[in-house]
């Protein structure tokens, strides 16, 4: 029986060799939004995986809409030469037929944020803290500062960033967008009645909340060129019982973005609320990707805690999703797309210098024969 992870995908007008992809994953690594020789290894190491389909971590448009001091942006000539420079070097050596996008978003009222390994909390004033901006002026909890609310001149400024962004995206040399509409970062917070009690065009409603998603998608999307498509990562929960952005929300949001020309959402949750109690486990997001392909008829991606082969071979094969987003897993192992190939009973992709390495990694996974 022919695999479902391993069978073709068409997304816009490329078709991807595979249904794995490689999820955003920050590395706070950046100088001042540029990629690194860090990104280099980093990128690289990722394109030779086999995963059809890479996203590069959450990059500000501006630079207060980084989440860290460390974190990538596309808001300067440097930030696109740098990114240009590392991409480059991953092309070099991918799979054939990958492509490769960049996760476009603004950090809003989470941004000025300490690196995890120091704490992950807000910055303080002695670490170079910088002022943040939301839908509101509603702290993301107890510690954080209380961001500016956007006006609309604010609001034109974000969406021209994006748009920029985006432009930059495509001289860097990128295959796709996808919007960071999730975990919690500003057009997660328009979304959610958490963070935006806003009583004007842009809030309120879910037609309102919605309204700034939904004119980036439709801005950046006429921006760029046909051969670019564009995707978009929603938090379909928020784990909280008060008043939230929920599911059913997250289907009327994914039918508009389909309708600006949007073609896949990548299905997460959660970041928006500090008191949140999420049941992390494994495959705990799916659900959510599988109610909205159902309910808005998009490709979505399912991503949270898939580590098994077996894990996302069956939620394909059962209709849950279209494609499996990676991020631990394949950084714990980034040679899962050729152990998942053996598994599976597919063709392996390595590159002809580590093609000696696969008669060992037989030896690791079961014949699918006798599986």
């Amino acid at each position: 029986m022919t695999s479902a992870l391993f069978s073709p995908i068409t997304l816009g007008e490329f078709t991807l060799p595979n249904r794995i992809a490689v999820a955003p994953m920050c590395m706070y690594s950046a100088d001042d939004g540029s990629a690194s020789d860090w990104h280099i290894q980093h990128w690289m190491n990722l394109a030779i995986s086999g995963a059809g389909m890479i996203t590069f971590e959450a990059t500000g448009v501006e630079r207060r809409g980084r989440i860290s001091h460390g974190c990538l942006g596309l808001y300067s000539d440097h930030n696109e030469a740098a990114m240009a420079r590392a991409l480059a070097a991953a092309r070099r050596v991918a799979v054939p037929g990958a492509v490769f996008g960049v996760q476009l978003g603004h950090a809003g009222r989470k941004a000025s944020s300490q690196l995890p390994w120091l704490g992950g909390g807000a910055l303080t004033p002695q670490q170079d803290a910088w002022q943040t901006v939301g839908p509101s002026a509603i702290p993301f909890g107890p510690g954080w500062p209380t961001p500016i609310a956007l006006d609309e001149a604010g609001i034109e400024q974000i969406v021209t960033a994006f748009v920029d962004a985006a432009k930059r995206a495509e001289r860097a040399g990128l295959d796709f967008v996808e919007l960071h509409g999730a975990h919690g970062y500003l057009l997660h917070e328009f979304l959610s009645p958490i963070s935006n009690q806003r009583s004007d065009r842009w809030g309120g409603s879910l037609e309102n909340r919605m309204r700034l998603i939904v004119t980036v998608a439709k801005a950046v999307r006429a921006a760029l060129p046909q051969r670019m498509f564009v995707g978009v990562r929603l938090s379909a929960s928020e784990w909280v019982e008060r008043d939230s952005f929920h599911v059913d929300e997250a289907v009327e949001v994914a039918k508009a973005l389909k309708a600006v020309g949007v073609v896949y959402i990548c299905a997460s949750t959660g970041g928006n609320a500090h008191d949140a109690k999420i049941p992390i486990g494994p495959l705990y997001q799916v659900e959510f990707a599988e109610k909205i392909r159902a309910g808005a008829d998009i490709v979505t991606r399912a991503v949270g805690l898939i580590t098994t082969p077996a894990e996302a071979e069956g939620l394909l094969r059962d209709g849950r999703a279209d494609m499996v987003a990676l991020a631990r897993a394949i950084l714990a192992d980034p040679r899962w797309p050729w152990r998942a190939a053996y598994e599976l009973g597919a063709e392996a992709y390595a590159p002809p210098q580590y093609q000696r390495s696969l008669t060992t990694m037989k030896h690791w996974v079961a014949e699918p024969d006798d599986a």
